[in-house]
């Protein structure tokens, strides 16, 4: 295999797609192939070329961009998936996780991101592709690596996985709801950071709000656990 990635940007959003093409333009070692801006001009693109790497969002008009990962699975195993994308529903996770994305970036999307994770993505892919064998610490430096992509899929940025099982264990035990103060006073950190916490569970489908109304003063917005 040459040193030159070749990529296939999938990606309804003409304008998204020239600007993820002029980020890869800037880059060495990789060279864009082609955009499709449907899953069926994808589909073709595949069939014909076998890219390399592809960079698929997840929104199309006709049909999710999972559709076309499952497609890359079935009909060309050795193109690698990296997904660009607003989505973070917990079911789009889970099929890129278990579908065996690289890696998962959100949009809006920094040039330095965008760059960290393609070059982190030819170091590994070129020490497979080269080596027959490697040493521990190759499998280290490339397990470490993958295992860091896994975590960030599965958890936005900003949100450690330690804290927020601690605050939805807590929170399975406030059978009447709980404020972000209160739930920052009890665990010992901010309310902005408690709020943020609370909101990625309901992200999460773990929880939802409501707002309680006392006697006095402006209603509270409360965080409950999700029993459905």
């Amino acid at each position: 295999m040459h040193d030159v990635i070749e990529v296939l940007i999938v990606e309804d959003d003409k304008r998204i797609a020239n600007i993820h093409k002029k980020f890869i333009e800037k880059l060495n070692n990789f060279r864009n192939i082609g955009i499709a801006l449907t899953t069926e001009e994808a589909f073709d693109w595949i069939d014909s070329f076998k890219p390399h790497l592809v960079l698929l969002d997840v929104y199309f008009p006709d049909q999710l961009g999972t559709e076309v990962l499952e497609y890359i699975k079935n009909n060309s195993p050795d193109t690698d998936v990296i997904f660009i994308t607003a989505a973070s529903e917990s079911d789009i996770l889970k099929k890129a996780f278990r579908g065996g994305v690289v890696d998962y970036l959100l949009k809006p999307l920094t040039f330095e991101r965008f760059k960290e994770s393609l070059e982190s993505y030819h170091a590994k892919r070129m020490l497979l592709e080269k080596k027959t064998h490697l040493d521990e610490h190759e499998i280290k430096e490339i397990w470490k690596k993958s295992k860091e992509k896994q975590m960030e899929a599965v958890t936005p940025k900003g949100i450690d996985i330690i804290t927020r099982n601690k605050v939805f264990d807590y929170l399975k035990v406030c059978y009447e709801g709980i404020t972000a103060e209160r739930l920052g006073n009890d665990l010992g950190m901010s309310r902005s950071t408690a709020r943020r916490y609370l909101e990625h569970l309901v992200s999460e489908n773990k929880a939802f709000t409501d707002l309680i109304y006392g006697t006095v003063g402006r209603p509270e917005r409360r965080y409950f656990l999700n029993k459905i």
